[in-house]
């Protein structure tokens, strides 16, 4: 984005945020309108607090937007957060404010939180939203409350509280590519006021839209199917204790990419949809999840403060095996990639917070988890030629990896008022992180045993003070603008797919950021908005490096993004309302030696498109007919060109979606479509010496879908 655009759009804002707060002072509004919008209460320092109040940028989504929307995962959640991408391949990968998914730990830069169990990896990387209250989505380090990995932010889930009487949902949609969906909850008490149940699942299908033309193998190129289910406990024998025992299960089967791939050195331009569609792959190329979690959750409320422990397990299985190039007719058909792993994590917070709705208001706590990821096979199988050239058997790398991690925390903050309109915030958090590695490493033929061909054992540690400091100002009681500052963090690791070097040579150094925000946020009447600047310096970037031969993880120097993002909503009338967000970005690493005698100094850092923008408008009326369209649009994305030792860019893209449905009596009937204009985008490019290729978002799709709630 040009710097002329920049100063347009800050203008525009500032021009917009100033007429809000002349509105919200009571100046120039002769008629109160009859249409205001409701209070927000929101979780997102740990007590509830108005949203409008909290100096921190926050994206709310409640169960009505979420189904109006037709979000039913977290993918689908992400794409419509400003300055925030995910792409979909055997994991979620998400990108924000140019944070990129780390190298080898496979952390995304956003945890997520349901019911107090943390979900870090890209592989698992999504959480059932079929008993949810309300998504909060904070943006920004959060490491001071939520911990080492939210360089980036946090999505926290809410769940719906049961009362007395059971209520349910039950849920089915079709549509085309022989997708499926069944969704349900129910919850209610099993003793009145004391003990409650509920109990929720989904469960989706889709044929894909690539067709797999290689005889021996299905039809139905990219396939997929996923089942995620929960179930809890609450008990609840006086009104200060709160105990909640939580239950759930994701299992997930994809197969093969929503793309294809092309020789290696081919161009991104080279790549189209249509011919994606039609494919030729000689090797089952699937993915398998399953994750396994359990929570305890134990609150009292004493008179001044609250306790409260939460205890969580956490077993993550991925396996998957693919094509080696993703083609056939080629050198390496009937070989195959290769990459099985098993996470097991428990953590333990245990937190103490004022009860207080004025004055001082804390939190503070310490944390501790312990996590073990075991790695192997890991790896992939080439062919093997004779002197003559002539290929004689196959060949296959294997690196078996045992990697335990401890973490150590203690954090706090305090709300401080300062005479009527300002308000300190001051938290921090320091933690001690030890990692240790046992890698043994195989080159042998396909089919046979023996030693290894490398080994390394190594352990580091590192020690950091994560500090955040915000100061509000109540321009009315409606509005309030902020500044702030945070630390962010991401640990460092080790290199799981080694074959030479020392510990220092396989392992990386933790990456870490500094987040500057100012911001405005409130409502007048008809209109809430929050706005946002933001300017991030970025350190020890988690990459690859090469020395021309070999690969290692290791840390690029810095980086730095600065921008603007921009939520509102404008209740139009009692049956319209209109919603938007807008984001803009530049973000390019500052110093960055790719080794090899490359460097990509001033380069834009790849997965970060220099905008992101939804636009909304949904129609309720009284009799039960309800609509709903939505547009989102994304500017050129790049992507890394490893094999041509660059980067490349994909072209803008804007998408439609639309909803309409009737609601009569516990029953709601309604049609859908997304992407209507079969828009053809890249969500993701890869290139190396063996091939090049590309993914794309999904094409035009429509169905239908039946709910009943009772």
């Amino acid at each position: 984005m040009s710097a002329k655009k920049m100063m347009v759009f800050i203008c525009c804002m500032a021009c917009t945020c100033h007429f809000a707060a002349k509105t919200a002072w009571g100046q120039n509004v002769e008629k109160k309108p009859s249409v205001e919008m409701a209070e927000i209460t929101v979780t997102a320092n740990k007590i509830e607090e108005d949203v409008q109040k909290i100096p921190q940028s926050i994206t709310i989504m409640d169960e009505v937007l979420l189904e109006e929307k037709g979000i039913t995962d977290v993918p689908d959640l992400i794409r419509e957060i400003p300055n925030m991408t995910v792409r979909e391949n055997a994991g979620n990968a998400v990108s924000f404010r140019g944070l990129n998914p780390s190298t080898f730990t496979s952390s995304n830069p956003m945890v997520i939180y349901i019911d107090g169990v943390p979900i870090i990896r890209q592989e698992g990387f999504d959480a059932s939203l079929a008993n949810v209250e309300r998504v909060e989505v904070l943006r920004g380090p959060q490491g001071t409350l939520y911990g080492k990995d939210a360089i980036g932010g946090v999505i926290n889930i809410v769940t719906k509280k049961p009362g007395n009487e059971w209520h349910g949902m039950i849920g089915a949609e079709y549509g085309r590519y022989n997708y499926m969906q069944g969704i349900f909850n129910l919850n209610g008490s099993v003793i009145k006021d004391t003990l409650f149940m509920g109990i929720n699942g989904k469960y989706e299908q889709d044929d894909g839209w690539i067709n797999n033309t290689n005889p021996r193998l299905d039809s139905d190129g990219n396939e997929f199917d996923q089942q995620q289910f929960s179930g809890y406990l609450l008990y609840t024998p006086t009104h200060m204790f709160t105990a909640k025992l939580t239950l759930s299960m994701d299992n997930q089967n994809d197969s093969w990419i929503n793309g294809y791939a092309l020789p290696a050195g081919s161009n991104l331009s080279d790549f189209n949809r249509d011919d994606a569609e039609e494919v030729n792959f000689d090797v089952p190329t699937e993915a398998n999840l399953d994750c396994f979690s359990q929570s305890l959750y134990l609150n009292y409320a004493f008179d001044s403060i609250t306790l409260t422990s939460i205890t969580t397990h956490r077993k993550r299985d991925n396996e998957g095996d693919s094509d080696v190039d993703y083609t056939a007719g080629t050198s390496f058909d009937g070989l195959k990639m290769f990459g099985y792993n098993e996470t097991d994590t428990y953590t333990q917070e245990i937190r103490v917070s004022s009860n207080n709705e004025g004055g001082i208001r804390w939190v503070a706590g310490l944390y501790l988890d312990s996590e073990n990821h075991e790695v192997g096979p890991y790896g992939m199988q080439y062919p093997s030629y004779d002197n003559s050239g002539t290929i004689n058997g196959s060949v296959f790398y294997n690196a078996e990896s045992e990697t335990d991690s401890t973490t150590y925390a203690a954090f706090g903050q305090a709300m401080v008022p300062l005479g009527e309109r300002f308000e300190l915030t001051l938290g921090g958090r320091y933690q001690h992180i030890d990692k240790e590695i046992d890698l043994d490493t195989y080159y042998l033929p396909v089919g046979t045993t023996g030693a290894p061909i490398f080994s390394l054992f190594g352990d580091k540690d590192w020690d950091v003070f994560l500090p955040k400091a915000a100061l509000t100002y109540g321009l009315s009681d409606n509005w309030h603008t902020y500044i702030s500052y945070s630390q962010g963090y991401m640990p460092g690791g080790f290199n799981f797919f080694a074959y030479s070097g020392t510990t220092e040579d396989n392992s990386f150094e933790p990456q870490k950021s500094a987040n500057y925000e100012i911001g405005i946020k409130g409502s007048v009447n008809q209109l809430r908005l929050a706005a946002t600047l933001f300017y991030m310096d970025i350190e020890d970037i988690h990459v690859y490096k090469s020395d021309g031969v070999n690969f290692y993880t290791d840390n690029a120097d810095s980086a730095h993004s600065q921008g603007v993002e921009l939520e509102l909503a404008y209740q139009l009338t009692d049956t319209i309302e209109l919603t938007g967000s807008l984001g803009f970005i530049k973000a390019e690493y500052d110093s960055y030696d790719a080794g090899g005698g490359r460097s990509f100094d001033g380069q834009d850092i790849e997965n970060t498109p220099s905008y992101t923008a939804t636009a909304g408008v949904s129609y309720r009326h009284p009799s039960g007919l309800y609509g709903r369209i939505d547009i989102r649009a994304a500017d050129e994305i790049s992507f890394f060109d490893d094999a041509n030792d660059g980067f490349v860019e994909e072209d803008a893209y804007v998408t439609f979606g639309a909803k309409i449905g009737y609601l009569t009596g516990e029953w709601d009937f309604y049609v859908y479509g997304k992407n209507l204009t079969d828009e053809e985008y890249i969500t993701s490019f890869l290139s190396n010496s063996r091939m090049a290729r590309a993914t794309f978002g999904d094409p035009l799709t429509v169905g239908v879908g039946l709910r009943y709630r009772f």
